[in-house]
């Protein structure tokens, strides 16, 4: 089959393996508009979950997603400088470093990625048996297309920028500084031995309050450097856009589709759905569509038949990580009805904000706060985790 992917993220290059994993006779092409190597973002999180699943599809390309991810074993609430723990564990890696594993397994695989290719319209496609839209939430294939997907775009009220820091955390850290226009918050986490993520988000009456609608970029990073100075140690933001002279703030915006596929293109991540980044499962979302395409191809001699069965399958997967991600976008757009609860009970009620949990759970989250509760929680994480690593890895031999 002559397919043709739109698009060089986690989504396309992930896609363009697992297909070529299930049928080498496939001609799969994967088109960029940036350079090789060029990619915008810091890390990206992802679980045990995802790990699992890539190796079930492609162990080569798991281990060597595995020889390099950051992790951490705690979650902290910070207000006021004070302290809250969530416990839980996590792992995150680069960007740029996940997309170059991606890339080189897809070349090895004989996969031809096309860089610096910008796609007007499908005109050159015409041999293409499939086309996949995965070039982001801002699709071009998708626009090209819009009457058939008929897309809603919900726009998130909050105001929201990626940056960075060399300061290293060693939790997953969300941190609430109040400030004479509002609250402002940031979420951290380390992907590399020198690297953190730092996402800062606030209310737009914050955001304007402050004067980032006015402020230039090197101001802007400033001023953020000064209200998070407890938690930077001294350490600068990096603004990955400095040179453009741009600071990139953002608006969160809700991808939905009615439907996901026209012809012969489908779409796939978050040309097809956007979950908010407060949940973290962007990346894995659209690697689990990835391998679901995959499969359905694989299990279908029709096209239509396979982007019919991975429709109803991804849209079934998506409904509960959907629902998290409104009612987290929804907690943090009104954090302030619960910043002035007692910390631990904020604490909770953050953890909570993706849907409701068991009645032991607030139990363990007061167990959490003990410090020596917690070292046990953590150490039997941790077990837990190398228990699992080593289930999956079993199957190599």
């Amino acid at each position: 089959m002559r397919i043709i992917c739109v698009g060089g993220g986690p989504a396309g290059l992930y896609f363009a393996i697992s297909a070529k994993l299930r049928d080498r006779n496939h001609r799969i092409t994967v088109v960029e508009r940036n350079p090789a190597g060029v990619t915008y973002g810091w890390g990206v999180t992802f679980s045990d979950t995802l790990l699992d699943s890539v190796y079930r599809n492609d162990q080569v390309s798991a281990r060597r997603i595995n020889q390099h991810p950051a992790s951490w074993d705690n979650q902290e609430v910070q207000v006021h400088g004070r302290s809250a723990h969530l416990g839980g564990y996590g792992y995150a890696v680069g960007r740029k470093l996940l997309l170059d594993i991606l890339a080189r397994r897809a070349v090895e695989l004989g996969v031809d990625i096309q860089f610096e290719r910008e796609i007007e319209d499908l005109s050159g496609f015409a041999d293409a048996e499939l086309i996949v839209a995965c070039d982001g939430a801002n699709s071009r294939v998708r626009e090209l297309y819009s009457q058939y997907f008929r897309t809603d775009a919900d726009v998130g009220r909050n105001k929201y920028i990626w940056l960075g820091t060399h300061r290293i955390f060693d939790s997953f850290v969300f941190a609430f500084e109040e400030t004479i226009a509002g609250w402002i918050w940031c979420y951290a986490y380390r992907f590399n031995s020198d690297t953190t993520t730092f996402i800062v988000e606030c209310s737009p009456e914050t955001w304007q309050g402050l004067g980032f609608d006015v402020l230039g970029p090197d101001e802007s990073c400033y001023l953020l450097e000064d209200i998070f100075k407890r938690h930077l140690d001294g350490y600068s933001l990096i603004n990955p856009v400095r040179d453009l002279g741009k600071m990139p703030w953002l608006n969160f915006t809700r991808i939905t589709n009615t439907s996901w596929y026209h012809g012969n293109v489908v779409l796939m991540g978050d040309a097809a759905h956007t979950t908010h980044f407060s949940i973290g499962s962007g990346t894995t979302l659209a690697m689990q569509d990835a391998v679901a395409l995959a499969d359905k191809l694989d299990q279908h001699q029709n096209v239509q038949a396979a982007l019919r069965a991975y429709q109803a399958q991804r849209r079934t997967a998506l409904l509960t990580a959907q629902g998290a991600a409104r009612n987290s976008t929804r907690w943090f757009e009104n954090v302030t009805h619960y910043i002035d609860d007692e910390l631990t009970q904020f604490a909770y009620s953050l953890w909570q904000r993706r849907g409701r949990s068991p009645l032991w759970r607030y139990q363990l989250h007061l167990a959490t706060q003990i410090a020596a509760l917690r070292k046990l929680r953590c150490s039997l994480s941790a077990t837990r985790r190398e228990l699992r690593a080593r289930r999956r890895v079993k199957p190599a031999g």
